[in-house]
């Protein structure tokens, strides 16, 4: 560890609960590096966080431009949080595009940290801004804080004895933003100085500069009077127990795939072909090796289905994962695993569409397809995670159903979920539940014949590894004769096998839990029922509005095929139930068909997650109408 700094105490400090922080420039400033860096310190630190990074579609969008700004926001405090704040507290800008594009969502009389290097006539003219007209020396911003820094000639300043180039050094001035944050936020610098040091190991000359423009930034801070009016914040950490890390939505999946096949003692396979935002799963169980964890980048969507499912019949926990483009591609032999009736979790990572789509924007509108997406009549349990920390149980609740119940499982998250992160108490592996496989034995030549569709009381099937004594079988996508599991035609089989497939789904509610409350009264005026990502944003609205004396409560599904048996009774003791989706309106489909009810449909399809600020307006409206 390197050795702290110290500040001098001529500046007051004030002490905040919690507070949202944006950096915003273009994509070629380091933001999302600078904010997860930021997102480090605070987690290492221990407050509460939450971030969301927010970037580009595009490769490489126009430098300067609005379409090329990219941003990392993240609300961190002494209490828990949930979103990364509905509008934020203080905004990093390093362009003027990036300004543009963002103050909207800046409190009013929040406080604007401006490179102003990025507010040249170039800029200005790339971003849109009138010929002549400058926001932080016009007076259009006077409804907020703003401390023009000129970050790119202080960064140039600090590192003019590195022998670096200019295009080295200026690389450095998003370190400098963050030294400069550390210090206005009373964070230590040490976490990010040790990650430079481990990154750039075989080039000290390169981590030296970069801890040089941090170092430089801190002391910007503390030396220079811009602030002294301002003067510092701090918030305290929680009060934590335990071992903590921070960890993103797609690293807990990866995780969470991993503990399950450890306690089924099974191997772990993942066939993956890349696409955003679902790859770092690919890219965190490549480097699980040692752990029995077995990872194959295939060819194509299909190829990567189809090998999972051959790791499947094998006897690995098998899976898959991708986006709505690649879970298109991956239809027909996502039948064949419902037909084989095998195990398989396929990990779908939602983004906007359709197409292509918006890649890099989160939405949840692939929830129709997980549901009907296949030809035939091919059911599969669904299931959706609601944080980036409930990746890890969602996941890990997505293996045991499909090893325990011998049939795929859809494991729903989306881009918002994915990418941001959260501190992470690391669970232990006595608190997770057992997931028991059920194999059948070998068998003698005196047995009576294997019966590979011979079902039990769920109507599951057994699971047969294949070069195991007197289990030899028929296998493939044609349809099977009940119990003997050869090919047939008969009409009256196949309705029969089509319904018990269809059973098999609907008795796996059996082995879930009963839908519960997050909060608020077992009765009363509205439910907020949400299901994924939505979940940070209602359950603060819903503390809001009980807090107002409001009658309004929140259940949040995990399960969603099939739903948990008590469901309809839960949302029968309420005179109004709501849904909040990022997408045309999904879920209220699903319940109006299953309970013969209509709920109130509030919808989102910007390629961004619900804010609470939405949610309680919306809480608000409804009660008032009714």
């Amino acid at each position: 560890m390197s050795e702290p700094i110290s500040s001098t105490s001529k500046f007051t400090v004030t002490p905040k609960t919690s507070v949202s922080v944006l950096f915003a420039g273009d994509s070629g400033d380091g933001m999302q590096l600078t904010g997860t860096q930021f997102a480090n310190t605070v987690a290492v630190y221990g407050a509460d966080l939450n971030t969301f990074p927010n970037f580009p579609s595009e490769i490489r969008a126009p430098a300067g431009t609005i379409a090329g700004v990219s941003g990392f926001q993240l609300q961190f405090g002494s209490k828990p949080v949930y979103t990364p704040g509905a509008k934020f507290d203080v905004m990093v800008a390093m362009n003027a595009a990036a300004l543009k594009a963002n103050l909207k969502d800046l409190h009013r009389g929040g406080i604007i940290i401006a490179c102003t290097d990025g507010f040249d006539e170039k800029n200005l003219k790339l971003s849109g801004y009138p010929e002549g007209a400058n926001p932080i020396e016009d007076g259009t911003l006077s409804n907020y804080i703003v401390f023009p820094v000129p970050v790119l000639q202080l960064t140039r300043e600090a590192l003019k004895d590195t022998g670096l180039s200019n295009k080295e050094i200026d690389r450095c001035k998003n370190m400098f933003i963050l030294g400069l944050l550390y210090w206005l936020y009373s964070l230590p610098i040490e976490t990010t100085v040790d990650m430079l040091h481990a990154k750039f190991g075989k080039n000290a000359t390169i981590a030296e500069a970069n801890i040089r423009a941090i170092k430089g930034g801190y002391f910007f801070g503390d030396e220079t009077e811009i602030f002294a009016n301002l003067g510092r914040f701090d918030i305290s950490p929680t009060k934590q127990h335990g071992t903590y890390r921070r960890v993103t939505g797609n690293e807990a999946c990866a995780i969470g795939l991993t503990a399950a096949a450890k306690k089924a003692g099974l191997e772990l396979f993942l066939g993956s072909y890349p696409i955003t935002p679902a790859t770092e799963i690919l890219q965190t169980l490549a480097k699980m090796k040692k752990w029995g964890v077995k990872t194959f980048q295939a060819e194509d969507e299909i190829a990567g289905v189809l090998t999972s499912i051959g790791a499947a019949y094998g006897g690995a926990l098998a899976a898959t994962n991708t986006s709505g483009p690649g879970l298109a591609l991956k239809t027909e032999a996502l039948g064949l695993a419902v037909m084989l009736e095998l195990p398989l979790v396929v990990i779908n990572v939602q983004r906007g569409g359709p197409s292509t789509g918006l890649p890099t924007k989160p939405e949840q509108s692939d929830l129709m397809m997980a549901m009907y997406g296949r030809h035939g009549e091919a059911p599969m349990p669904i299931v959706a995670a609601y944080s980036p920390v409930d990746c890890f149980y969602t996941t890990y609740e997505a293996s045991r159903i499909a090893i325990e119940h011998m049939t795929p499982v859809m494991c729903l998250t989306d881009g918002y979920l994915a990418l941001s992160s959260e501190p992470w108490q690391v669970e232990s592996a006595g608190n997770l539940s057992d997931i028991n496989p059920r194999f059948s034995p070998e068998r003698n030549a005196d047995d009576p014949p294997f019966l590979p569709y011979k079902r039990d009381e769920r109507h599951v099937r057994p699971w047969a590894i294949p070069g195991t004594r007197g289990l030899e079988h028929r296998i493939g996508g044609l349809e099977k004769q009940h119990e003997t599991g050869h090919v047939s035609t008969d009409p009256d089989n196949h309705e029969l096998m089509t319904r018990l497939r269809a059973e098999k789904i609907e008795k796996i509610a059996d082995s879930i839990p009963l839908q519960t409350l997050d909060n608020g009264p077992e009765k009363g005026d509205l439910l907020i029922l949400g299901w994924g990502s939505s979940y940070g944003a209602i359950k603060t609205a819903v503390e809001q509005a009980l807090a107002k004396g409001l009658s309004v409560a929140h259940a949040h599904l995990r399960y969603l095929n099939p739903f948990p048996k008590n469901l309809g009774e839960l949302m029968g003791n309420y005179k109004t139930v709501l849904i909040p989706e990022n997408n045309y309106g999904q879920l209220v489909h699903l319940i109006r068909d299953k309970y013969l009810f209509a709920p109130v449909s509030f919808t989102k399809v910007k390629g961004l997650p619900f804010n609470e600020m939405e949610i309680l307006e919306k809480i608000t409206d409804l009660i008032k109408e009714h």
